[in-house]
């Protein structure tokens, strides 16, 4: 009988993350073998064309501000010529106090210059982007059409293998590394190393080695709106994106006049259905309400010309799963990237590749990795035993027991 073919590495999916990190993998003089059960590339999340990158902002939660200052200077650099920057404005929470010399205090304690993030009044961000709140402007933000980003990542290279409408059963270990096998019990191939950057489907993956881990489809829907020209909400609507209570990239002025406006998205815990939802676009009605703090607004004039819906993957404590599955040696993990897709799959690339490679920790650190957040995305924050097992993670790893929201939400 032949012997399946074997790859030093293979990368399991071929969305944003699975191909960011081979592009990455690739531009080191690596052979990249990347398998996915769909016929071409980004069939799933990854296919959503109005993804909003931004550094966080906002209070607690400090490793997730420095992981996506980091991870949101890398989307920029990995996606120059697809990154659509218009700027994103994070208006203030209604509830709170907005005193703007301690706010642009606070964003210099993050290491947020103001290039990269504003403290304005609402006269100001009026004047600067035409939003009458208090809030943070941030001039880089972006939007990024995830689709064309992934296919980029995946155009043809010498040393790219594409292997299409193949779906991966289980993984089991054999002496020259991995094997991937199928539903039918058939070995599919070998490698080296295995990269499972396949969304919820890792956790079914993972499971097939005896590991457990606590991801939860999230379905989010976005809608895409008409505005009449003649209407009110033309005074209101954006010339930047918005992100709050929800998001809405700026509005589109079309050709007849009419304006085009994306608004988004719900967040259905537990919820795997793509099909739409009106329930769905009557909540982002509210949201956009919110987003333009115009409660007044007439919900029924937001027409509704177009949707898209998407399954995110998300762990229990919402940061990603990025690292060695040190439980298994050869294994790689990038998944639980929730809403955060073109950021976290950035910041994938070059951490995968860096441990894959087995480069020394200096890179990493080079690029912003202290050994806390390395630690705070790995796989083995999860697991019982974990800090004995990973003494050098002990001080950083979680074993609390995954929490999730009560209720849906808007991300």
């Amino acid at each position: 009988m032949t012997s399946p073919q074997h790859h030093d590495i293979v990368v399991i999916g071929a969305g944003i993350a699975g191909s960011s990190i081979a592009s990455e993998l690739l531009e080191r003089g690596q052979a990249v073998c990347i398998v996915d059960s769909a016929p071409h590339p980004a069939s799933a999340c990854s296919s959503h064309a109005y993804a909003i990158a931004h550094p966080h902002v906002g209070r607690g939660a400090p490793r997730l501000l420095r992981l996506t200052r980091i991870a949101f200077l890398m989307a920029e650099a990995r996606w120059g010529k697809g990154w659509n920057q218009h700027g994103i404005f994070q208006p203030n929470k209604k509830d709170k106090v907005f005193n703007r010399d301690d706010v642009a205090s606070y964003l210099q304690s993050l290491n947020l210059d103001e290039g990269m993030a504003q403290a304005l009044y609402a006269d100001e961000a009026l004047q600067i982007c035409g939003i009458n709140q208090d809030g943070i402007w941030l001039p880089r933000g972006a939007s990024l059409n995830l689709s064309e980003a992934t296919q980029d990542s995946l155009r043809p290279h010498p040393k790219l293998n594409c292997c299409w409408n193949i779906s991966v059963a289980r993984l089991e270990k054999v002496d020259v590394g991995w094997r991937l096998v199928n539903s039918q019990d058939k070995p599919i191939m070998t490698a080296g190393k295995v990269i499972i950057a396949a969304a919820l489907e890792t956790k079914s993956l993972v499971e097939s080695m005896d590991v457990r881990l606590p991801l939860r489809p999230v379905r989010g829907q976005l809608s895409i709106f008409s505005v009449d020209m003649k209407n009110p909400w033309t005074l209101k609507l954006p010339r930047t994106a918005i992100s709050g209570d929800g998001y809405c990239l700026p509005a589109k002025n079309l050709s007849d006049g009419n304006y085009q406006w994306i608004v988004g998205s719900s967040f259905d815990e537990g919820e795997s259905d793509l099909q739409d939802w009106n329930s769905s676009d009557d909540f982002n009605r509210e949201l956009a309400k919110g987003l333009l703090n115009y409660p007044e607004g007439d919900t029924e004039q937001l027409h509704k010309v177009g949707s898209f819906v998407g399954v995110r993957c998300v762990a229990g404590d919402r940061l990603p799963i990025i690292g060695a599955l040190t439980q298994r040696p050869g294994i790689f993990l990038a998944t639980a990237l929730g809403s955060r897709g073109a950021l976290w799959s950035a910041l994938a690339a070059k951490l995968i590749a860096a441990q894959v490679l087995e480069d020394d920790f200096a890179l990493l650190a080079r690029l912003g990795f202290a050994a806390d957040l390395v630690a705070a995305l790995a796989p083995a924050r999860f697991f019982a035993g974990a800090l004995a097992a990973a003494p050098a993670l002990g001080a950083f790893a979680s074993n609390s027991k995954p929490i999730f929201p009560s209720a849906p939400k808007a991300r």
